[in-house]
Order: structure tokens, then sequence, then C-alpha cells
């Protein structure tokens, strides 16, 4: 092809990863159809004032990404795809930077929070702490120079469930879920792989992805979640190298997919060799007995759990489970990305588990979720909303006129936080929801609880006049 040239006058970012994402967009486009021959290395470096090493270098990613084909004395063509090409893809994902308050006033009722209620936990907390100190003062004050074999027993009774019960071999402990999964994207992925993800998830998980130089690709859903026509479609356009699932009670949308979507996903990243990630945080909380994704999949799914919904958000206790023969990798990746795990934190979070603590704060905490969503189904009877036992967050749906971001700023008025739908998109897209997420477990009290939810509801059924005061 004689007159294509890449136009990269805009992005951030290596040269070569730009020129890359810039030919992939073309192909995706059409603008560079199958069997195209892209220009000569050097041809394309002269154009464009480059090294011949930096064109190079994003041939290379492109054959990686599945992309084209080089063959030497031939030059290099673009590749066909497995979709049809009339469906669309939207490519790349820019990233989305979210909604939520760095430094959030005081005086409002967070309702923009899923961490565990407060149920006396404190207590149990602080003469675990105590004894950890007492017997173990040096290695409470130095760095965790050894990882003792009982933080690795604690991570696979935590994370057992359904009849998964990962080795303690596998096992990483780390400083909460979000800690695990970011470590597990650094040790598996590389700089400009794609993260399959939903487009509404737990965001923060996508833009850490981008700040290492990970994107994300959305995959499409319904009301019961992924889809699994689409995921495939997804891996063999877009070629993600892993994928960030939350198949139990999914945040925000409380979907769960159920054992035959599960089977099918490991299938299919089995058929593309993608990586798994599989939060359970919440799915944990549930009662649901459909088997675990990395009970299909464990040669390549990364199962993470932790204590921050059910004990106690301030622990930073967390567990992940690595395919065999990764979990080395996984606690190196861990170290470099969050700066090692604190001794006094690991082992309380361990002691907790073993002793039977977690998992009766657990129970507790499971029965305040569930007498505050009973005040939410009273007080907001009337308004569609999902929700979920023993999960402490609710997906309500806003009456018109309301929009989400709109409804936002209405309930910081009064007092409240809450998140919107924006703050749980993986990437720019056209679709609105009209949803806002609304947590029931971190405020002190239900009565608390109650007045928040009572002047949710006065603006709800405020219609016009409400809104029209905040747009």
């Amino acid at each position: 092809m004689t007159n294509w040239l890449p136009t990269l006058s805009k992005g951030s970012g290596p040269y070569y990863l730009r020129l890359a994402d810039r030919i992939e967009s073309d192909i995706d486009g059409g603008t560079l159809v199958e069997g195209t021959k892209l220009p000569p290395q050097r041809n394309l470096a002269f154009d464009l004032g480059v090294t011949v090493g930096t064109v190079g270098r994003a041939y290379t990613l492109l054959r990686e990404r599945g992309l084209v084909s080089g063959e030497i004395g031939r030059g290099t063509y673009v590749l066909p795809r497995s979709a049809p090409a009339a469906i669309a893809e939207p490519g790349p994902v820019e990233p989305y930077g979210g909604t939520r308050l760095l430094d959030p006033p005081s005086g409002k009722l967070r309702f923009d929070s899923t961490a565990a209620p407060d149920v006396g936990q404190g207590a149990v907390i602080g003469e675990i702490l105590a004894a950890i100190v007492r017997e173990l003062p040096r290695e409470v004050t130095s760095y965790a120079r050894r990882f003792p074999d009982h933080w690795f027993q604690a991570g696979s009774r935590w994370l057992s469930r359904g009849g998964f019960t990962p080795e303690p071999a596998n096992i990483v402990p780390t400083l909460g879920a979000h800690a695990a999964i970011i470590a597990a994207i650094a040790a598996a992925t590389a700089p400009g792989d794609h993260i399959a993800c939903e487009p509404l998830t737990y965001s923060q998980i996508t833009r850490g992805g981008e700040l290492i130089g990970r994107r994300a690709c959305l995959v499409a859903t319904d009301i019961n979640g992924i889809v699994p026509d689409e995921f495939e479609r997804v891996c063999a356009r877009q070629h993600p190298r892993m994928a960030f699932l939350m198949p139990t009670a999914q945040n925000p949308t409380l979907a769960t997919l159920d054992e035959g979507r599960r089977r099918a996903i490991a299938e299919i990243a089995r058929k593309y060799n993608v990586w798994l990630i599989e939060d359970d945080l919440y799915g944990a909380l549930t009662d649901d007995a459909t088997p675990v994704v990395a009970s299909f999949a464990p040669e390549r799914t990364f199962f993470v759990g932790g204590l921050s919904k059910s004990v106690g958000a301030g622990v930073r206790g967390g567990w992940i489970a690595c395919p065999p023969h990764f979990a080395h990798r996984v606690r190196l990746a861990h170290k470099m990305v969050t700066g090692g795990m604190p001794f006094l934190l690991a082992e309380l979070g361990a002691r907790l588990v073993l002793s039977g603590a977690a998992a009766d704060i657990r129970k507790r905490s499971i029965a305040e979720i569930n007498a505050r969503l009973a005040i939410a189904d009273r007080v907001l009877a009337g308004f569609e909303f999902r929700r979920r036992a023993n999960v402490p967050f609710i997906w309500l749906e806003l009456p018109e006129p309301w929009l989400s971001g709109t409804f936002k700023k209405a309930a910081f008025a009064e007092g409240i936080l809450l998140d919107d739908e924006d703050e749980f998109r993986a990437g720019r897209s056209d679709q609105s929801y009209h949803r806002v997420r609304i947590g029931v477990s971190s405020e002190r009290d239900r009565a608390e609880i109650e007045r928040g939810l009572m002047a949710l509801r006065r603006l709800l059924d405020s219609g016009r006049s409400g809104y029209d005061s905040f747009i």
C-alpha cells in the first residue's frame, strides 16, 4: 500500500505503542483491509521521521496481537479477522477517570462505600493486634522478609468456596483485593495489552491498569452478565491478554453468571489463550452455589478475595490463588507495585481467618447488611432497583427525568455521597443506564441509613421540580 500514512499528532506514551495502536485502529476501521501490505519498516520510518527500530517494535507488537504476519522477503500483511466484518467493534477504549472526590467533605452520609459494617469487630481486631506485637516485636518493626506457612493456609481457607479449594502453594497474601488484581495484571501481561471487561465494572482496575500501560476493551453484557458469544468476538478481534470478571454479585449491576456461561467463558479463554481474573469479593458474601470459574479453568484463572466487605476494609487483608507455578511471579509483582506486604497486616489477616474470628465477623456483617437492605426495601418501595441478599448495595433505576450525574449532584446537595453510573464505566460508551449505586454498609447505624434513604426518596418523588434545581 503506497498512499496510507498513519497520523500520530495526538496521544501520549512510547511512540512505537502509539504507532501500533494507530495501525490497529485503521485495521478495525476498515482503512487497512485484509491482505494489505504495510509499508517497509525503513520507508515508514523515513516518512514519520523516527528510527527503524521504533517501527520494528510497533510491527512486532502488532504480530503479537495477531493482527499482521511478517514474512522475510515479502513484507508485513494484515491478517483476516475471525469475526464477521459487519459487526461494529469499538476498538481500544479511552480511560475514564471516575467521579469520586479524592477528599470528600466531612458531614456527608457515605453511601458511596461498601466496606464491611461496624459490628464490633474493632475489639477483636485490637486483641489480635496486641497479641502480635507482644509475641513478635522484631517482625512487626521490620520488613516482611519471610512468609510463614500459615499465611498461605489462611488464604486457601478464605478463598475456598463451592467445592473450589486452592492449594496453599498457589496462594499469595496481598494488600487487599485491589492490589492482588493489579499484581496479577502486572505479572501476566505487558504494556500495550488489552484487558477485557464489562462496560460497567469496578473501574479502578481499568484505571490502575491504564497507569501501567494496559488498555481496556469492553465485552457486551445483558441482565445476566457477560455474553459468551460477545466475549469470543472480542477475543477474536481485539486479542485481549486477560479478562477481568466478577461472576457473582457483579459490581455494580449485581448480575450473576450461571454455570453454563461460566463454563463457556472458561473454554473461550482457553481457546484464545486469555488469562482470567475472577474477583469473588462480593461473591464470598452470598450463598451462591454455582461453581466458580476457577474450577473450570484453574490453569489460567487468578482467583481473588479479601476481608474488606465482610470483616474490615482497614485491615487490608487479601489473597490471590494463582495458576500453578505462577505464585512466585505474582508475589514479586505485588512487591513491585505496592512496596511489599507489611508483616503486621499479613499476620493479622491470617490470625483472623485461622482463629475463626473472620468467619464470625462475616456472619454478623451479613446480618447487619440484610437488616439495612430491608430498610431500603421499605423506604424505596415503588421504585425499581436491584439488590441481593447479603450484598451491601442496591442498583437503583432512576425515574424520568433524572439523569445519573444530575441525581448524584442533587444527593450531594442533600448531604449524601453516592456513585453514579459513570463511576463504574471502564471506558467511553454511548450507552446510558440512568442508575446509581447506593451502598448501605458504611454508615455507623441503621438510623443514619434510613435518614439518608428518606432524603433520596424525597428527591425521587420530587420529579421535575427536583431535577430542575440541579441541572
